[in-house]
Protein backbone atom coordinates (compact mmCIF):
# COMPACT_ATOMS: atom_id res chain seq x y z
CA UNK A 1 0.00 0.00 0.00
CA UNK A 2 1.45 3.37 -0.97
CA UNK A 3 1.93 5.88 1.80
CA UNK A 4 -0.42 8.85 1.51
CA UNK A 5 0.13 12.36 2.77
CA UNK A 6 -3.55 13.27 3.06
CA UNK A 7 -2.85 16.62 1.39
CA UNK A 8 -6.11 16.29 -0.55
CA UNK A 9 -8.12 16.55 2.67
CA UNK A 10 -7.77 20.34 2.72
CA UNK A 11 -9.67 20.63 -0.58
CA UNK A 12 -12.69 18.65 0.65
CA UNK A 13 -15.97 20.25 1.62
CA UNK A 14 -17.18 19.67 5.17
CA UNK A 15 -19.79 17.18 3.96
CA UNK A 16 -17.32 15.19 1.86
CA UNK A 17 -14.79 15.06 4.69
CA UNK A 18 -17.45 13.99 7.19
CA UNK A 19 -18.68 11.23 4.85
CA UNK A 20 -15.15 9.89 4.46
CA UNK A 21 -14.63 10.07 8.21
CA UNK A 22 -17.82 8.07 8.81
CA UNK A 23 -16.63 5.42 6.33
CA UNK A 24 -13.29 5.18 8.11
CA UNK A 25 -14.93 4.78 11.50
CA UNK A 26 -17.07 1.98 10.08
CA UNK A 27 -14.03 0.17 8.66
CA UNK A 28 -12.09 0.49 11.90
CA UNK A 29 -15.05 -0.63 14.01
CA UNK A 30 -15.55 -3.70 11.82
CA UNK A 31 -12.04 -4.89 12.65
CA UNK A 32 -11.72 -6.45 9.20
CA UNK A 33 -8.98 -4.17 7.84
CA UNK A 34 -5.39 -5.44 8.01
CA UNK A 35 -3.14 -3.66 10.50
CA UNK A 36 -1.23 -1.60 7.91
CA UNK A 37 -4.48 -0.43 6.33
CA UNK A 38 -5.99 0.32 9.73
CA UNK A 39 -3.04 2.56 10.58
CA UNK A 40 -3.24 4.38 7.25
CA UNK A 41 -6.98 4.98 7.44
CA UNK A 42 -6.70 6.02 11.10
CA UNK A 43 -4.14 8.66 10.07
CA UNK A 44 -6.46 9.83 7.30
CA UNK A 45 -9.29 9.94 9.81
CA UNK A 46 -7.24 12.21 12.05
CA UNK A 47 -6.57 14.55 9.11
CA UNK A 48 -10.26 14.56 8.19
CA UNK A 49 -11.28 15.26 11.80
CA UNK A 50 -8.89 18.21 12.05
CA UNK A 51 -10.15 19.58 8.72
CA UNK A 52 -13.79 19.30 9.83
CA UNK A 53 -12.99 21.08 13.10
CA UNK A 54 -11.28 23.91 11.21
CA UNK A 55 -14.22 24.31 8.85
CA UNK A 56 -16.66 24.35 11.77
CA UNK A 57 -14.66 27.01 13.64
CA UNK A 58 -14.58 29.12 10.47
CA UNK A 59 -18.34 28.74 9.99
CA UNK A 60 -19.05 29.60 13.62
CA UNK A 61 -16.96 32.75 13.32
CA UNK A 62 -19.11 33.88 10.38
CA UNK A 63 -22.47 33.33 12.05
CA UNK A 64 -24.13 36.52 13.17
CA UNK A 65 -27.42 37.21 14.81
CA UNK A 66 -29.80 39.88 13.64
CA UNK A 67 -30.42 42.66 16.14
CA UNK A 68 -33.89 44.14 16.41
CA UNK A 69 -35.16 47.48 17.62
CA UNK A 70 -37.85 47.68 20.31
CA UNK A 71 -40.53 47.65 17.64
CA UNK A 72 -39.10 44.46 16.11
CA UNK A 73 -37.43 45.96 13.06
CA UNK A 74 -33.95 44.74 12.08
CA UNK A 75 -31.25 47.22 13.02
CA UNK A 76 -28.12 45.30 12.06
CA UNK A 77 -26.10 42.27 13.10
CA UNK A 78 -23.67 41.33 15.83
CA UNK A 79 -21.52 38.27 16.48
CA UNK A 80 -23.56 35.34 17.75
CA UNK A 81 -21.46 34.87 20.89
CA UNK A 82 -21.06 38.55 21.78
Amino acid sequence: MAETTNDDVKALSFEAALNQLEEIVGKLESGKAPLAESIAIYERGEALKAHCETLLRTAEARIEKITLSRDGKPTGTEPLDA
